[in-house]
């Protein structure tokens, strides 16, 4: 018998009560949310327990969302697969815009490392315990996190690039041409 969303509701429900909420489809994929305190042992539960199995990290990764209050304005995203039904979960942790940070799943699964490590260098959220959180993909003398929504999409500075060969040549905006 296949595992059902209504199963991996309650079961997570009834361990960790208040901690998780808005169930939901969300994009055919089976999504809640849980609070920072306890999105570690949530997920260890989710792969513990017998009836979850849910053995594999797909992906985890950071969101912005600069408009919203102040204590969810990053996300990290955590997608798990149970492959035994073949069910995948997604599951949400929203953290302050002043300091985001969360407990590393690096203990839980391996593969969060990296992941952990990219979504740090990118949107600087610190993951506590991680064992080696350093930047990964930028250089290590940046100061800012290039995926927040406050950086500018590309770098005004730059000497390097002739805007006239990507079509941004001040005639271009000028009507009728």
């Amino acid at each position: 018998m296949a595992l059902e969303t209504t199963v991996i509701e309650s079961k997570i429900s009834e361990k960790f009560g208040a901690e998780v909420s808005n169930f939901r489809m969300e994009r055919d994929i089976f999504t809640f949310e849980a609070a920072p305190a306890v999105i570690k042992e949530v997920i260890r539960f989710m792969k513990e327990d017998e009836t979850l199995s849910f053995n594999f990290m797909t992906d985890l990764c950071g969101v912005h969302y600069p408009d919203n209050e102040k204590n969810a304005q990053f996300a990290v995203v955590y997608l798990l697969h149970n492959w035994i039904d073949n069910i995948r979960v997604r599951v949400k942790t929203f953290l302050n815009g002043d300091k985001p940070e969360v407990d590393t799943m690096t203990g839980v699964f391996a593969a969060a490392n990296w992941m952990e490590r990219e979504t740090y260098d990118f949107y600087g959220v610190t993951f506590k315990g991680h064992p080696n959180l350093k930047r990964i993909l930028n250089d290590d003398g940046m100061t800012s996190f290039p995926m927040r929504k406050e950086f500018p999409l590309e770098d005004p500075g730059r000497t390097d690039k002739d805007d006239r060969f990507f079509g941004r040549t001040p005639s271009n905006y000028e009507p009728n041409n």
